[in-house]
């Protein structure tokens, strides 16, 4: 019996891409099989941990009486749908000539459980192995085979993703049911999510406690170009006479450059990318989400297959990439004439110090790959990404920027203005020119004096974007750089905050949730803390057991605080209007779709659309797209502009058959056209059927 390894993939698309590699090309149900090779996959993850109505009866009722909930063990079930996938799995680890599994799911933190999670529910028995590769190209994943590791290495990374899991569970699940069964509306909170939405609030908070100062600035021009009086105190002047009456001491003086200093100043090029340094850069660009930018470098990784692992959370590459540097430039060189220049050049690497293995954990910085991209199968969004990516990578071969730095002082007495200029002497790494010359003063040159006032007023600070809301939650340690682009996500979804234009902004909902919980749960630095000891866990510095049990602790505290609590809640949602099903009142919650009237009562399911919809049905008056109403009578059709109305059918209309189509086209072509056109006449014939 010729004995086959058993591949676990994470997803169908990188199951299919290994079997290709591997020759495993027998499609079967749910997997791929070859020679040597079986190949199946999860669908990200198949199993979850159980919910507290599956741990205890009392738990599925939400009630203050059984908070908190600290079960002695989670255990894991089932996630909808996956039966199926889990059963062929099973299936597949308990064949005769399976002698080993090989865990080929995303290389971290997360691709860990999806794995662990499984092969526990399956009772896997066999030796065990990891595939850990940080790129998804064919010569990767061959190489990746030729270096499977024990997959015990990577024991202490799935303690620190079953911590995670089993914290939010804690935390997140109790929270959330004190404060809602307390507060009667559905709040949620999280030990990530509410330190986020904290950080939204404090710029908010500043932005609302700002009082704009008036002051007036007095400039001195010379060959079209103005310096500003260099003050102690930037409000000197809070008048137009203050600043009139300085002028009038000024003009006593002849004006003279005293003193011209030229400086040559070099900047690097920047860092490499990590993905939370990838999604503030594609959201200041191009008003990208971090969730949206995360999904395209996906696909730039999993379907092209021209970036490295995406989820990266440095900025630096380990030595051993150095020796396929040629390579990656090589499949960039036919879309850059850059890359073609550095090959020529010797592709030497100018910025050394990103080499440097004491800063890469589990996975390198985000760089292309050796494989060529074909941009006719690429989408706009996804091009955009490849070339941020692309572009800082090829930052590293070049020279820095250089450019030398004049600074002009011109003095009236004592009071002195500085006039600056910039000349660009090497472009290096980047790709626009800065060159703001200026102009070019001579030490001792007489200066008239042509002075003038400006009124000015100072500025607010701006609502935090999602590419400073990232930089924020990366400087706090708060999330990973794979999950807070979901944490944004939950709590807009959560109306706990929402987008408005290019910043972020707290509803009155999540300005009441902060003021709700623990200020410990509000601030960064707990979950900060939180972050550093799951890192810990990883490193095999700390142990899953001792976290765990800390975590329970400040669950009783937390949920002890909101039940003791005598702090009061208003449901900005609530309207007036009455539920026609149990007479409760409606409430407004916003959906993709529009906003809908949900009843308040959490036991009644009754919802409707707050506002008509329009529809793509035509009013057969004045052909106008009318109105989706959802009133007393029932769902219908109304015309805004005529009042036309009409009854939804369940008829739809049939398809027109390929006969069908060939008779309306003779018809439309044939020769004896009649006074009525041909096309006229097998319309309406057709409209008759």
């Amino acid at each position: 019996m010729t004995m086959k390894k058993l591949i676990l993939a994470e997803k169908p698309s990188v199951a299919r891409d290994i079997a290709r590699i591997l020759k495993a090309d027998t499609q079967k149900k749910n997997y791929l099989e070859g020679k040597q090779y079986v190949v199946t996959w999860a669908l990200g993850h198949l199993l979850g941990l159980k919910m507290p109505e599956d741990l205890n009866k009392d738990w599925q009722k939400w009630q203050s009486e059984t908070l908190p909930m600290i079960p002695k063990f989670i255990g894991i079930k089932p996630l909808p749908k996956s039966r199926g996938q889990l059963a062929t799995i099973s299936q597949l680890v308990k064949r005769k000539d399976i002698d080993e599994i090989v865990i080929a799911t995303d290389a971290g933190r997360e691709g860990e459980l999806v794995a662990r999670w499984i092969l526990q529910y399956v009772r896997a028995n066999k030796k065990i192995s990891r595939l850990w590769i940080s790129s998804q190209t064919d010569k990767a994943v061959r190489d990746g085979f030729k270096n499977l590791k024990p997959a015990k290495n990577y024991d202490n990374l799935y303690e620190s993703a079953l911590a995670r899991a089993t914290a939010d569970w804690l935390i997140g699940l109790n929270v959330t049911r004190a404060l809602t069964v307390k507060y009667d509306d559905n709040l949620s909170a999280g030990r990530v999510q509410t330190p986020t939405l904290a950080l939204v609030r404090q710029q908010e908070e500043k932005i609302e406690k700002f009082i704009p100062k008036k002051y007036f600035q007095i400039n001195l021009t010379v060959d079209g170009q103005n310096a500003s009086l260099v003050q102690k105190n930037q409000f000197e002047f809070t008048s137009r006479n203050q600043a009139e009456q300085k002028i009038s001491e000024l003009q006593k003086n002849v004006g003279q450059v005293k003193k011209v200093e030229r400086k040559i100043k070099k900047q690097p090029a920047p860092t490499l990318y990590d993905l939370t340094d990838l999604q503030r850069d594609a959201n200041q660009r191009y008003g990208y989400s971090a969730k949206k930018t995360l999904g395209l470098v996906q696909r730039l990784y999993e379907v092209h297959k021209t970036v490295s692992y995406p989820r990266t959370d440095s900025k630096y590459l380990s030595n051993d990439i150095k020796a396929t540097l040629k390579e990656r430039l090589n499949a960039i060189k036919r879309s850059s004439k850059k890359a073609e220049e550095i090959l020529k050049k010797g592709a030497k690497v100018v910025k050394t110090s990103v080499f440097n293995d004491s800063k890469v954990s589990d996975h390198h910085a985000l760089i292309p790959t050796e494989q060529v991209p074909d941009f006719a199968k690429y989408t706009n969004d996804e091009q955009r990404i490849y070339n941020l990516i692309v572009n800082r990578f090829l930052g590293i071969f070049a020279e820095p920027f250089k450019q030398e730095q004049i600074t002009s002082h011109v003095y009236f007495g004592n009071e002195v203005f500085i006039f600056k200029g910039k000349k660009v002497l090497d472009l290096g790494w980047k790709q626009e020119t800065e060159d703001t010359n200026g102009i070019v003063l001579k030490e001792n040159q007489k200066i008239d004096s042509k002075f003038k006032i400006e009124e000015k007023l100072t500025i607010p600070p701006s609502p935090l974007s999602e590419a400073s809301l990232l930089m924020q939650m990366e400087k706090f340690g708060l999330g990973t750089p794979a999950t807070r682009a979901e944490i944004i996500e939950k709590l807009v979804n959560t109306q706990m905050m929402e987008r408005v234009g290019n910043g972020l902004k707290v509803t009155p909902k999540g300005k009441q949730l902060l003021n709700l919980v623990n200020p410990e749960l509000v601030s960064p630095k707990l979950t900060a803390k939180w972050e550093q000891q799951l890192e810990n866990i990883a490193l095999g510095k700390l142990k899953q057991q001792k976290f765990i049990q800390d975590i329970k602790q400040d669950t009783k505290k937390l949920v002890a605080e909101i039940k003791n609590s005598n702090q009061s809640y208003k449901d900005f949602s609530l309207t007036k209007k009455k539920c026609p099903d149990c007479d409760s009142f409606l409430k407004v919650k916003k959906t993709r779709d529009g906003e809908l009237y949900v009843c308040s009562n959490q036991s009644c399911n009754y919802r409707r659309r707050k506002d008509a919809k329009v529809s793509n049905h035509r009013c057969p008056q004045c052909h106008k797209k009318m109105l989706l109403i959802e009133g007393k009578n029932g769902v219908y059709f109304r015309c805004k502009f005529d009042g036309t109305t009409e009854k939804p059918t369940d008829k739809k209309k049939k398809k027109m058959t390929k006969k069908e189509e060939r008779r309306l086209l003779n018809k439309i072509n044939q020769d004896d056209e009649p006074q009525e056109s041909a096309l006229a006449l097998a319309l309406k014939a057709a409209l008759k059927d």
